[in-house]
């Protein structure tokens, strides 16, 4: 049996699995990101991958990274949400700790190669991935290859500028796609669609604490599954800035279909209902030629490990 290991590493979590070839997670294990990061987080996923290649005979390690991976996989050129880990060699150092051969990829491509092999995206050799959660990630894949770009940052489509002049982004930009098609934005649509209808947010409030500042998105899910107006108004900002995003990215990208995942898509069709609504609105040449699918992801908080394990086997 070819079996690899796979590790998701993000901001919370260090995520390790055993794969076999058909994308089958056979053993977890699981470790908190240090908040120093560093050398510290280095080591942490090097114990992960010990730990599971003690009980297994895997040939390779894959490491889904969140950040700027460069073209040859072998360097964390910048992680903005882990300390310590900008420009440093971590192929060498993990396959030093580890002992075996590792391969590096941004998360959203490891994501994107798991669903497009073993998920939603099976059978399509043209998709696009969003993960919808506190950003926007991606993956992208063309005629059956990862667009990884001339630098390793391909698919950071969170960052297409949508809004000239609109909300600052953590990027250093405004406008971003992100900062209006979220998770993170789901909450903002929900506060000030409260703010404008108090009166109908009564039954949204008393979800939480009572208060604006105290919504979680799961509340705002819940709500809206519950018929709640004014959740079911936040989605439906919501899907219109997806759709339209969705709608440029389709004219560049020509996908067969957008596979969502992330957090937000636990909302199901009462997220992608108005999010394929808005794309057959906003998409330019409308009605003259095919647009892609708009469907959920399938492998869930497994999709980077499993990709990632996928592509150190390749």
């Amino acid at each position: 049996m070819n079996l690899t290991i796979g590790i998701d590493v993000g901001g919370t979590k260090v995520l390790g699995g055993v794969v076999d070839q058909d994308g089958n997670v056979l053993k977890t294990s699981r470790r908190d990101t240090p908040h120093e990061g560093g050398t510290s987080l280095t080591a942490t996923i090097a114990d992960v991958a010990r730990e599971l290649a003690s009980e297994f005979s895997v040939g390779r390690v894959g490491v889904s990274a969140a950040g700027f991976v460069s073209s040859d996989r072998k360097t964390m050129l910048a992680t903005p949400n882990i300390a310590g880990w900008n420009g440093v060699q971590l192929e060498e150092q993990l396959a030093a700790l580890i002992g075996l051969p590792v391969v590096l990829e941004n998360d959203g491509n490891a994501a994107a190669w798991g669903e497009k092999r073993f998920g939603a995206g099976s059978g399509k050799a043209n998709m696009l991935l969003l993960t919808i959660g506190t950003g926007i990630g991606g993956g992208i894949i063309v005629n059956n290859e990862l667009l990884r770009g001339a630098f390793g940052i391909a698919a950071e489509v969170g960052h297409l500028r949508v809004l000239p002049e609109g909300h600052l982004c953590g990027c250093g930009a405004r406008g971003c796609f992100e900062q209006y098609a979220s998770g993170n934005a789901l909450l903002r649509h929900a506060r000030e669609a409260i703010a404008a209808s108090p009166d109908l947010a009564r039954n949204l409030l008393s979800r939480g604490d009572g208060t604006i500042q105290g919504l979680t998105g799961r509340a705002i899910t819940d709500a809206a599954r519950d018929g709640d107006q004014v959740a079911l108004a936040a989605f439906n900002t919501t899907g219109q800035w997806l759709g339209a995003g969705i709608a440029s990215l389709s004219v560049i990208l020509d996908p067969e279909c957008v596979v969502i995942g992330g957090g937000v898509i636990d909302a199901g069709e009462i997220l992608l209902a108005p999010t394929r609504a808005a794309m057959e609105r906003a998409m330019p040449f409308a009605g003259k030629h095919p647009y892609p699918e708009i469907i959920p992801a399938k492998l869930g908080n497994e999709a980077g490990l499993v990709g990632a394990a996928d592509l150190a086997r390749a």
